[in-house]
């Protein structure tokens, strides 16, 4: 963390790592979908006529979207798959998000609780093309924390 009156520290969007319990090949080339919103629940008082009150209320998340190259590596569609088809064993899992610096240190993370796949996408093929095929999960999650 800077020191007031020093430069602060910038990190790379490149530079990152996944964990995710059971999942011994968690590279993805990019993850998005770590936010958290607060709903706003607004409320009147009787005798108020200046207006409403305003206070905090649920927390939301959207799903968290992983997208790596296409393998052989099935984990991750096994995962999904047994979420489509009800085997309900441990389809509950934790992951980190984990921002690494330019030496490969941990600089901070974000867990992400509860978690389980929503949406499998299979790599799209393209003829006339030479790029890599990708496949994505989506994931959701019930409770974030930076860390």
């Amino acid at each position: 963390m800077a020191q007031p009156g020093q430069q602060p520290v910038y990190y790379r969007a490149f530079q990152f790592l996944v964990e995710i319990d059971g999942v011994s090949n968690a590279r993805f080339q990019e993850v998005g979908g770590l936010d958290a919103t607060i709903d706003t629940v607004e409320y009147r008082e009787g005798g108020d006529i200046l207006g409403t009150r305003k206070f905090p209320g649920q927390t939301k998340h959207s799903n968290l979207s992983l997208k790596r190259g296409y393998t052989d590596d099935t984990q991750l569609y096994k995962w999904f798959e047994d979420v489509m088809t009800g085997r309900t064993e441990k389809i509950r899992r934790n992951i980190s998000v984990i921002q690494i610096d330019m030496a490969g240190q941990e600089v901070l993370r974000w867990n992400l609780f509860q978690a389980f796949p929503v949406k499998y996408t299979a790599p799209g093929f393209n003829a006339k093309g030479n790029d890599l095929s990708i496949e994505t999960l989506e994931v959701a999650y019930e409770r974030i924390e930076k860390a």
